[in-house]
């Protein structure tokens, strides 16, 4: 039987199941915080024998001394012939073994011992596990309408991809000549084609063999007291492929077909020969149906041709919702009948639902109480933790969602809506909103959203130093319906109406900032905060001027909870005031000048970012160093003329002693010269520019100086911050953004504000044309974002089922002008009439209207001024894209029409892989396919453009889901794993570094799991890192790995997504799979195109890659017309007279040469070498290199003219070019922020791009001709490190 979907599993057990394990030994301290282990007992990894009550009675299983005894189990029922087992105990030489222990802990236990699995009898929880179980193995399980999940979530486009390769080798040309199409999937692709929407459309997949009809609980459930007496637990309902119907009994001793019918009450055995019974219900269904077996082995196979990270649910994370679904997934026909779907949460929470109801903040706080003394407690804390965490926001999302819906009463019904607090599952909520009137003098409600979300950003900070004694609640953040919900699990105490005259917190300020409470108790953890956090301890006053000294910002509370826990509270103000920002653009509404244009920014809450704190920090502590050294070189020079005078007058200078100058300075001396920084100390005071009143002279200056530090950071944010990050853009020294997403987030890893976006605009406007993408990035950015804050303010205050319409309406007076430039509201008017208190204002925006608020909001927030008609200047696709990413949008995927001139995409909706004419391909025969239901319905829509009013529809959106926000932690043991692992590299040392890369994939895939956004990245950063190392396999299955985990966990269209397809398609380029690594390419590519279009800085490198893979494939014309594309959007980005341009040059004119054009060949080395000698010298490399093959070029111009018809005749027996031919061959892209170097794994040239070739025209005329070596060399590869259990046809994973 072939092996089944591992969707069914438990992803706990995942990680360290059937030979993925993590070898401690390995983790050696290594200087970066590494602990040793030799302390623990090494890992022994054997193969023992379990035996089985049904056949086929023994089963081979290889265990770990370090796996749980649940992993063992899981390891067990993972295999085709122990499916039907779910519930059963282990014995071994007749005891017991203990589910709960480690398998080293079993006594006796070694290599070839014998286990025996007896089958247990079931209680009623266990039951209906084996019920859920039973379902999704024999594919039963319909799909579920989820509240937080959108519509295709978890969706991943690598298999379509991958097929797609194959199937371009059909149509392209119209099949006439397969021996040269089936090599070059972009033969005919159009670079300059419009973007598709089809590119994130998953192709119309092969729907599994149905084993049953039906299985689903049945109406006589739940059963009457006197028979669960008598041990029946369930009745279940199974019709058969056959069309016949069984009732079913679920006993304590198993699963027997009753006498029960629909209309009679019968629920015990049927007598013979109809009599069937078994403690699998799975085997029971194998006895009553004969179809069963055969399409329950179908249903394996197909499951098996799909990558099992496809088959995995995403646990330890949110899945991705892609922002356009297909048109077969949201149509109304796919919702098919199913009884069952209902019955799931009965299956499983039993009756009562209370298998659900958790103590979170218990759960969190115990988690945090774990032991941490060694590797294995480290890694069950930090994976526990993660697993809680994302439990946590599943629950939290859930409730956010149905209280943003109002279906939970508040417990405060009697106060203002924004007031409205409520408990759903043992979770605290309220609104983002100054229900409490608490922010009336920092902006009202903006200062309190900003303030929720600062809150959320504090207690992941928090969260990540993992200080001892000091506690935080779970908390989540949730945008949905124009609501800002603050998801919080409830600290024990904090509800407790406390004595008159105590307080409500213990520590911190009570009641705005009127009382300020101090406790000893809180001193030590906040004082330890405080230390990580550079926040200085610091004096405060109170309303009636007494001075307290506080260890964190006044706004951060400390609560000692009747669990007597130490609690923080309220982290929003971790950081000091951006106060130049303040200063320039902000004042009291109630002030005279509030109402200013220049002071109008809407609130108070402009705070520093933690990176920006610690970059400064860091920043002067290097110039205290450079201080420190310079002063003790100063020493030296003085030391000899220093009498003991000066030392009794207290003058004492030291310094280390050293040889003579004509001593060479030894790594020893180096070593001397080390600078002593306990002395140092520099600290921030958060309440600086907070209203406080200090009362001496003293006290003053001691603020003032605070002050002033505050001052310093803002200044070296706006002087040094930002202009370096611009620099470093622009000379190509980091990865350039994709998007506005990509874009916040290099500028937070810089501690950069958003706010600050205005000025990163307008300083780009002022440099060279490569920034100009940044500028457009920017300002896309501001749009986007002003659209969401007017989005929210209008979708607060409408009803659920018409926040389409006014959403519709929003997107067509901002996209849709060009096709209408009055559109009208959809609005049902019997809507309208049900919600009389609705706010219906959308209604009344026009596209004149809206265009004015986003400018308004643009110079607001970001204090940038649009340019006149920047309306007309709107990239749609990609701003509609960033629109629906921010605001939670699910859009069918459809030729949106944003004009009255715009053209026909694709009239037929081809799922992704499937390429015709207008997409992409501009030479090649349209393939004939017959039209499904849903294409009709596209067509027959496409037919009627001319009668369409708007671009968009209420019916366009199909789904509106959550954006959420976390607090949890990354597992520092993971990252100092990964970090040692590169530094071993580093150093030398290949063999160590790369067992500690292996441990750090293992340790993350068992703290995060096998699907999360941080297994992606470390999927994508090994392999660069083994790619690097010519370890070319491993680096192609690793970087596959993290195109799919990308995918289902990021998005299919995410800049990271991008980047892992255009890695996987260069490393499969290394490995000789040149025609795969195209199709890879050009998918990114048309990603590319969806997201910013082509001409983005860093697509050149693209372009350039897929130019040398053509090259390889001896494809040379169409090799030449990409590096043309490549050249012509470098001379548009980074200028005609850049050295960037001048390389490409160089690498045309090699092109050129190779495609027989010797003419065109000089005018383009000739070209390059003008440029080089221009911008580097007559004495540079590249200058001499260019200068000789131009004389060359043009010494032999004429013998190969001559030569001309004979190449032309050995055409086909051309010999690929190296790598090194262009460009320094293909390179892995870095990732947004990411330096080239970090990537490359060496400095970076001038070209930015590796070196030109240094062999000589007559060399490469050898290879044209055939003459050169033309042997491909074998790279050495070594089987993958590791390989996952169970994994079955798929290939071996680095584990």
């Amino acid at each position: 039987m072939a092996e089944l979907s591992s969707s069914n599993l438990n992803a706990d057990a995942i990680p360290k199941t059937n030979g993925t394990h993590v070898d401690e030994d390995r983790a050696q301290q290594n200087g970066d915080g590494i602990e040793s282990t030799k302390e623990t007992s090494p890992e022994l990894v054997f193969r023992i024998t379990v035996h089985l009550p049904h056949q086929p009675y023994q089963i081979p299983v290889v265990v770990s001394t370090q796996e749980q005894v649940q992993d063992f189990r899981q390891s067990i029922i993972e295999q085709p012939d122990t499916f039907q087992y779910s519930c059963f105990h282990l014995e071994h030489q007749g005891e017991r073994i203990n589910d709960f222990v480690e398998v080293s802990e079993i006594k006796g236990l070694k290599s070839g011992s014998e286990v025996r699995l007896l089958e247990d009898p079931y209680t009623e929880k266990d039951a209906r596990a084996h019920v859920l179980r039973t379902r999704e193995l024999i594919g039963a399980a319909s799909d579920r309408t989820d509240t937080i999940h959108g519509v295709c979530a978890g969706l991943s486009l690598h298999d379509s991809v991958t097929a797609s390769a194959s199937s371009d080798k059909i149509i392209l040309n119209g099949g006439k000549n397969p021996s040269l199409t089936s090599q070059n999937p972009v033969a005919g692709y159009d670079l300059d084609s419009s973007p598709q929407l089809q590119t994130i459309i998953p192709s119309q997949v092969e729907h599994p063999t149905n084993t049953v009809k039906s299985l689903s609980v049945s109406p006589w459930n739940p059963p009457p007291h006197h028979l669960r007496q008598k041990g029946h637990l369930l009745y279940l309902l199974l019709t058969t492929n056959e069309g016949e119907q069984f009732q079913i009994t679920s006993h304590v001793s198993g699963f027997f077909v009753n006498k029960s019918t629909n209309a009679r009450f019968d629920p015990f055995p049927k007598a013979a020969p109809k009599a069937a019974s078994a403690h699998s219900l799975l085997s029971l269904i194998d006895r009553l149906s004969i179809s069963f077996a055969s399409n329950f082995r179908k249903l394996q196979e197909h499951n098996g041709r799909r990558d099992p990270l496809m088959n995995f649910p995403v646990t330890h994370a949110l899945p991705s919702n892609p922002w356009l679904v297909s048109p077969i997934e949201s149509a109304l026909a796919t919702h098919e009948s199913d009884l069952s779907r209902t019955q799931e949460a009965y299956l499983a929470t039993g009756l009562e639902n209370a298998e659900t109801l958790r103590d979170w903040n218990e759960d969190f706080q115990v988690a945090k109480e774990l032991p941490k003394e060694n590797i294995q407690e480290r890694v069950f804390r930090e994976r526990y933790t993660t697993k809680l965490f994302a439990d946590y926001a599943d629950a939290a999302v859930r409730g956010a969602v149905i209280v943003a819906r109002g279906e939970v009463s508040p417990m405060n019904a009697n106060e203002g809506p924004d007031a409205h607090i409520f408990v759903y599952n043992n979770i605290f909520y309220s609104f983002g909103a100054d229900g409490a009137e608490i922010f009336t003098s920092q902006g009202s409600d903006e200062a309190a959203r900003v303030a929720v979300g600062k809150d959320v950003v504090g207690v992941k900070l928090v969260n990540q130093l993992d200080i001892d004694g000091l506690h935080t609640p779970g908390t989540v953040i949730v945008d949905y319906l124009g609501k800002r919900i603050v998801c919080q699990s409830i600290v024990p105490g904090i509800f407790k109406q406390r004595e008159n005259g105590e307080s409500q917190v213990d520590y911190g300020a009570v009641e705005g900032r009127d009382t300020i409470v101090e406790n000893e108790a809180f001193v030590p953890t906040f004082s330890q905060l405080s230390k990580n956090l550079r926040v200085k301890k610091h004096d405060v006053w109170d309303k009636d001027g007494k001075k307290h000294t506080l260890e964190g910002s006044l706004e951060t509370k400390g609560l000692l909870g009747t669990d007597g826990r130490k609690y923080v509270l309220d982290l929003y103000r971790l950081t000091p005031l951006d106060i130049h920002w303040l200063e320039e653009y902000w004042t009291d509404a109630s002030s005279d000048q509030g109402k200013e244009k220049e002071r109008n920014y809407p609130h108070r809450m402009a705070v520093l970012r933690p990176e920006i704190v610690e970059t400064f920090w860091r920043f002067k502590l290097a110039e205290y160093a450079q201080e420190e050294m310079d002063q003790g070189k100063a020493a030296k020079a003085i030391i000899g003329k220093v009498d003991s005078d000066d030392a009794s007058n207290g003058v004492e200078i030291k310094a280390p002693s050293s040889e003579s100058k004509d001593t060479p300075v030894t790594e020893t001396s180096k070593k001397q010269e080390t600078v002593d920084i306990s002395n140092f100390a520099l600290a921030f005071n958060p309440d600086v520019f907070s209203g406080q009143t200090p009362q001496t002279e003293e006290e003053k200056l001691e603020l003032a100086r605070d002050e002033e530090q505050v001052r310093s950071i803002c200044r070296y944010l706006r002087e040094r911050a930002i202009p370096e990050m611009i620099r470093d853009l622009q000379e190509g020294d980091a990865g350039f953004p994709m998007d506005g997403h990509a874009l916040a987030k290099l500028m937070h890893k810089r501690g950069i504000n958003v706010r600050y976006l205005g000025q990163v605009a307008k300083l780009t406007s002022t440099k060279t044309s490569r920034l100009e993408a940044l500028g457009v990035l920017a300002t896309q950015e501001m749009i986007a974002r002003a659209f969401k804050h007017i989005a929210h303010r209008h979708l607060k205050n409408v009803p659920p089922p018409v926040a389409t319409s006014c959403l519709a309406h929003l997107l067509n007076c901002l996209l849709g002008t060009g096709l209408n430039n009055s559109p009208r509201a959809n609005i049902d008017e019997d809507m309208q009439s049900l919600y009389l208190e609705a706010d219906w204002s959308f209604a009344e925006i026009t596209p004149a209207s809206l265009s004015q608020e986003i400018q308004d909001q643009v110079y607001l927030r970001y204090r940038f001024e649009l340019p006149k008609g920047w309306e007309n200047g709107l990239k749609h696709l990609q701003l509609l894209r960033e629109i629906c990413l921010k605001l939670g949008i699910q859009l069918i995927a459809k030729d949106y029409r944003f004009t009255t001139a715009t053209s026909h995409i694709n009239d037929s909706p081809v799922m992704n892989g499937v390429h015709h004419d207008s997409n992409g391909h501009g030479n090649g025969k349209k393939k004939k396919k017959k039209l499904g239901d849903h294409e009709h319905a596209h067509q027959s829509t496409d037919s009627l453009v001319n009668t369409i009013l708007h671009t968009f529809e209420p019916d366009d959106i199909v789904n509106l889901f959550p954006i959420v926000k976390d607090s949890c932690p990354r597992s520092l043991l993971a990252d100092e794993a990964l970090e040692a692992g590169r530094l071993s590299i580093a150093q030398g040392q290949k063999e160590l570094g790369q067992e500690l890369l292996i441990e750090s994939l293992s340790l993350h895939e068992q703290i995060y799991g096998i699907l999360h956004p941080e297994v992606a990245r470390v999927y994508h950063q090994l392999a660069v890192q083994y790619y690097q190392l010519d370890e070319k396999a491993i680096a192609v299955d690793l970087a596959r790995k993290s195109v799919i985990v990308s995918e289902r966990t990021l998005g299919v269209d995410c800049n990271e997504t991008v980047l892992a397809y255009l890695n996987l398609g260069i490393f499969e380029h290394g490995t000789g799979n040149s025609a795969l690594a195209l199709a890879y390419v050009k998918h990114a590519i048309d990603l590319w195109k969806l997201i910013y279009g082509l001409k983005h800085p860093d697509s050149i490198t693209t372009i350039n890659n897929a130019a040398v893979m053509l090259q390889n494939l001896k494809l040379f014309h169409d090799s030449r017309v990409w590096f043309e594309k490549c050249l012509e959007i470098c001379e548009e980005v980074s200028e005609k007279n850049s050295v960037n341009s001048a390389t490409l040059c160089f690498q045309l004119a090699q092109a050129l040469a190779l495609d027989g054009e010797p003419k065109a060949a000089v005018s383009r080395m000739r070209e390059a070498y003008s440029i080089f000698l221009a911008q580097l010298g007559p004495q540079d490399r590249n200058t001499k290199e260019s200068e000789s093959w131009l004389e060359q070029l043009t010494q032999n111009a004429v013998s190969m003219a001559k030569q001309a018809k004979d190449i032309q005749a050995r055409r086909l027996r051309r010999i690929q070019l190296t790598p090194r031919i262009s460009l320094g061959g293909t390179r892995p892209q870095p990732q947004v922020g990411q330096s080239v170097a970090d990537v490359s794994g060496m400095g970076r040239d001038r070209a930015s791009s590796g070196a030109l070739d240094s062999r000589s025209v007559d060399e490469l005329i050898k290879f044209i001709e055939g003459g050169g070596e033309s042997a491909k060399r074998r790279t050495p590869t070594r089987k993958n490190p590791k390989r996952r259990g169970g994994a079955g046809k798929t290939s071996a994973a680095i584990a």
